[in-house]
């Protein structure tokens, strides 16, 4: 995969990144699909901030049957029946390592947080001012999923 480092976030970038953390940190094949969001109640929602030469966030929506189905492919275990530690530990590293692949197109200067996890919330955590400039939602054999990168704060 072959980005250039850019201030700019395309959407086919974002696609392009989710589906090789997928494919590579779960085994599971993930494609672009046009899904309605959860309702917010069931929504989990992982995060990661980015600061720096440019200012962000990224987050990964599913919910809590996905992020159970994440984890057992991530960890290699039976699928947890409800999340857990575990789970929620997972969904963010999985933003993480997403947040990461973003932050290395943005160039020198960047800096990514720890990531975190949210229940029922509209949107997850939110930096400042910031707003949505792409979100993609995905199928995989676990379920829908959404991935949106905020800009600004």
């Amino acid at each position: 995969m072959t980005i250039e480092s850019s201030t700019e976030i395309r959407p086919d970038d974002l696609v392009q990144i989710v589906q090789a953390v997928f494919e590579t940190t779960l085994k599971l094949e993930a494609f672009e699909a046009e899904t309605p969001r959860l309702p917010v109640q069931e929504r989990l929602v992982a995060s990661v901030a980015l600061a720096g030469e440019w200012n962000g966030e990224v987050l990964l929506e599913c919910g809590a049957k996905q992020a159970c189905g994440f984890a057992g492919h991530f960890l290699g275990i039976a699928i947890p029946p409800a999340p857990d530690a575990v789970v929620l530990d997972v969904l963010g590293e999985l933003a993480n390592v997403i947040g990461g692949n973003l932050k290395s197109m943005l160039g020198r200067g960047v800096r990514l947080s720890l990531p975190s996890v949210t229940a029922g919330v509209s949107d997850g955590p939110k930096i400042g001012t910031a707003r949505c400039i792409t979100r993609a939602g995905f199928r995989c054999s676990e379920g829908p999923f959404w991935v949106s990168v905020l800009a600004g704060g």
